[in-house]
């Protein structure tokens, strides 16, 4: 069962945020990367695309935490299937974010689309471009209510002020639909105490992580053409 819920955008330390989770005890915690890495998950999220009810204990069976999208687009719905857990919505300059989001986008979704026309992929890496392809509709979805009508996930926002709008609605709306006591808005700099602090645990004698998206996927993709669907960047004390 869920007992901490991510509401922030991609690009806002969602894994770092991942690996402070799982450190704290709140594992594991299910990210973009679990359905990269585990391609056969796409499947259960297709439906959505259409608008379909969501099986949240399905989609999340042996997860105690989320962050990143798919699961932070549904905070809301997580939030009132699982009304014990804790919300922590992570933000950033907005203005970073949408340069940071602009390169995930040039590094991940883009090249997904164009490698994954290739014929003489690795098995492995078939079967991940074929999830991202099953993917697709429900991530364009999230993209068209986030950033305007007709926007996909390969194309992300229209502009930068655009984006940033977008950015500082969604923090707002959090904000307001949640009472202070189960909201934590956190910026992975501000590292350990604010967090520990909310969610009750001791402060590790240790550096909080600080990792980096746009990274993890370049070194993903660059071991999936190999075959390699692994991502260490997610193991225990990175």
């Amino acid at each position: 069962m869920l007992t901490v819920i991510g509401a922030g955008f991609p690009r806002t330390g969602t894994s770092s945020m991942k690996a402070a989770l799982e450190r704290l005890g709140f594992g594991p915690c299910f990210h973009m990367f679990n359905i990269l890495t585990e391609p056969a998950r796409a499947g259960d999220w297709a439906p959505l695309a259409e608008g379909e009810e969501a099986d949240w204990d399905k989609l999340f069976d042996g997860f105690r935490s989320t962050q990143d999208w798919p699961a932070s687009y549904y905070w809301r719905e997580l939030a009132q299937a699982y009304p014990e857990a804790k919300v922590v919505l992570t933000v950033r300059d907005p203005r970073a974010w949408y340069a940071s989001m602009m390169t995930l986008i040039d590094n991940g979704p883009r090249t997904v689309m164009s490698q994954g026309a290739q014929a003489d992929l690795p098995p492995a890496a078939r079967a991940v471009f074929a999830s991202m392809n099953t993917m697709r509709p429900v991530l364009d979805r999230m993209a068209a209510a986030t950033f305007g009508a007709g926007r996909t996930m390969a194309d992300g926002p229209v502009d930068e002020e655009s984006a940033v709008a977008a950015f500082e609605r969604h923090t707002a709306t959090v904000r307001a639909s949640l009472p202070p006591e189960r909201l934590l808005v956190f910026d992975v700099r501000q590292g350990w105490e604010p967090l520990c602090r909310f969610l009750g645990v001791d402060v590790p004698g240790e550096p909080f992580p600080h990792l980096n998206d746009g990274r993890s996927m370049q070194e993903f993709l660059g071991r999936l053409m190999k075959g390699d669907v692994s991502h260490p960047s997610f193991t225990t004390g990175a």
